[in-house]
């Protein structure tokens, strides 16, 4: 059985005050595209659906449209929320759309959720586990939960698993592998003392974890295990980032194949660096890449008149905008300097000026001199 295994949609969202919904519908088509051209039996969609608890309108017609493209085809979904949606609202009419074989998890309410389905192999089991917070399983176990860890323990214990048939988990939490932490891009924060950490250990029975939550696609622990990243660059420390879906087939127990298909944008976000005239050049040759969402930095040495009015009509997805050159370098060295400054004592503020006028250092006797009277004066000392 062949599954795409995508997360982290963020559907609805916006970057630096642009609306990426057309992006988004863009990279929908083309991963309805690849489920098709893959032949695969079902999707699996492993959390931040949205990219808010309480999405707008146009968010939801996207998902709405997608969802029933998928089903045309005859494809099985599974979805389950993530940190950024809500579990109430992304599953309103899960049992209408269980008709349709769209599988939608709804929160944790004492058992963890199991979908199976048949091939020719038997039986294939699928376990939807929604972003989940010590706080939301505490009031349905008996255990004390105060970690991230505990708290999907908890959750995996409400199912006996059974190890002689293919099992596969969706979940959407921060994972690590002991001491190992996965790739983390500057939009990502890492947990304070790995407090929100879930160790893939608890996933060792499974066949295959698809995991959302985390935007560069990588694995954890075992190639078993799994981010399949975002389908589009959301921050620009995403930017060099290449995007793709993930393949899986499963066949006999323990026959697992896994496949990364690369995602082409309709705009890239990217940055971009030199000087003014330059720049201006390549955007006029390159038309189609001038459509980019850009992270400019302008290293020109003279004043740039009117900067962002010369750049917009050449690149009208400018995203941000800055400057690199030696007055920015000189102005920083400057600031530095002036935290300096305010970390010195007066008697050593007195004996920098002393010795810039003297061009010699002031004498361990004058020294002595001069801390008695700055000490008589309420100064600090050296």
């Amino acid at each position: 059985m062949r599954f795409l295994h995508l997360a982290d949609l963020h559907i609805g969202k916006r970057l630096n005050e642009f609306n990426l919904i057309e992006d988004q519908r863009y990279i929908l088509d083309q991963i309805v595209q690849i489920a098709l051209e893959q032949e695969a039996d079902g999707v699996l969609i492993a959390g931040d659906v949205y990219d808010r608890s309480q999405p707008s309108t146009e968010a939801v017609e996207l998902l709405d449209d997608f969802l029933t493209r998928l089903s045309s085809h005859n494809l099985a979904v599974f979805m389950i929320s993530g940190n950024h949606d809500s579990p109430e609202r992304l599953s309103f009419g899960s049992r209408i759309l269980e008709k349709n074989r769209l599988f939608v998890a709804k929160g944790f309410n004492g058992k963890l959720n199991k979908i199976t389905v048949e091939d020719e192999y038997g039986p294939l089991h699928v376990y939807l586990l929604p972003f989940i917070r010590p706080a939301h399983v505490r009031p349905h176990v008996e255990a004390k939960i105060d970690s991230y860890d505990e708290a999907v323990a908890a959750v995996l214990s409400t199912r006996e698993l059974e190890t002689n048939q293919r099992n596969i988990l969706l979940a959407h939490q921060f994972v690590v592998s002991g001491d190992k932490q996965p790739e983390l891009s500057d939009s990502e924060v890492m947990p304070v003392g790995g407090l929100d950490a879930v160790d893939a250990s608890l996933f060792g029975a499974f066949d295959y974890v698809a995991l959302g939550h985390l935007h560069r696609p990588q694995q954890i622990g075992s190639e078993r295990i799994r981010y399949s990243g975002s389908p589009l660059k959301y921050s620009f420390s995403e930017a060099r980032q290449p995007k793709s879906v993930t393949i899986i087939q499963l066949g006999a127990k323990g026959d697992l194949e896994i496949e990364q298909h690369s995602l082409k944008p309709k705009r890239d976000l990217r940055e971009i660096k030199g000087p003014i005239a330059e720049l201006l050049r390549l955007g006029q040759e390159d038309k189609e890449g001038a459509q980019d969402y850009l992270h400019i930095t302008l290293t020109d040495e003279e004043e740039v008149y009117d900067a962002l009015g010369q750049l917009r009509p050449i690149f009208p997805n400018l995203m941000a905008l800055d400057f690199e050159n030696v007055r920015t370098g000189t102005a920083q060295a400057q600031i530095a300097a002036a935290d300096e400054l305010e970390r010195k004592s007066p008697l050593e503020l007195f004996a920098s000026f002393y010795e810039m006028q003297h061009e010699q250092e002031l004498s361990p006797e004058e020294i002595d001199v001069l801390e008695e009277i700055f000490t008589e004066a309420g100064g600090a000392e050296l």
